[in-house]
């Protein structure tokens, strides 16, 4: 079964004052840490969604072998870069597509390994992490549901479609899975390192 790996990064990091993207980790920074995780999953190949600070972002991870969805609606949220990618993929010959986000750096290979190799068991369905009983990303998504993701709206992402009782999806006991939003979330992730 062939899947992308589409990872989100097109955000204004606007409740972090700073671009999200860049903070540096030990000698990478969060998307690099997302990059390098899925590039060293199962999947078949690595797309970045990117958007707001593009050019600099984009100039950072030149030479990890991903590529680049731009994304001229990021000030619309999540939703639009979930669209924006799909759309790029349409005519990519997936059978699935892998989603997360680039401010989790917990999320590593293994994790990403996990969710692939459930999705090969259960093909129709859609695998999620689970956070305390509701579903989130990092998800994979059948290509069955490619339409309906298309009609995402705003900022909640996927969050909304996998929590509606008309989706069959699997949960998956996650690593504890900490998004770094603000400048309090950053100065404790490194601090728990």
């Amino acid at each position: 079964m062939k899947t992308a790996v589409l990872l989100l990064a097109a955000g204004k990091s606007s409740r972090m004052g700073r671009v999200k993207q860049l903070l540096p980790i030990g000698d990478k920074t969060l998307l690099e840490i997302a990059i390098k995780s899925a590039i060293q999953s199962k999947a078949d190949k690595t797309y970045c969604v990117l958007g707001a600070h593009f050019e600099a972002i984009q100039k950072s991870i030149e030479d990890y072998p991903v590529e680049i969805i731009l994304n001229t609606n990021y000030h619309s949220g999540l939703g639009s870069s979930i669209i924006a990618g799909l759309k790029h993929l349409e005519d990519k010959h997936f059978q699935s597509i892998l989603i997360m986000l680039a401010d989790q750096p917990e999320v590593d290979a293994n994790y990403l390994n996990q969710l692939i190799d459930e999705s090969s068991k259960q093909p129709s369905k859609i695998i999620a992490s689970s956070y305390s009983g509701l579903s989130g990303v990092p998800a994979v998504f059948p290509k069955q549901y490619y339409n309906e993701l298309l009609n995402l709206k705003g900022d909640k992402g996927a969050k909304d479609f996998l929590n509606s009782s008309t989706t069959e999806v699997i949960q998956i006991d996650s690593i504890p899975l900490i998004d770094i939003d603000t400048t309090e979330d950053y100065s404790a992730y490194l601090n728990s390192l």
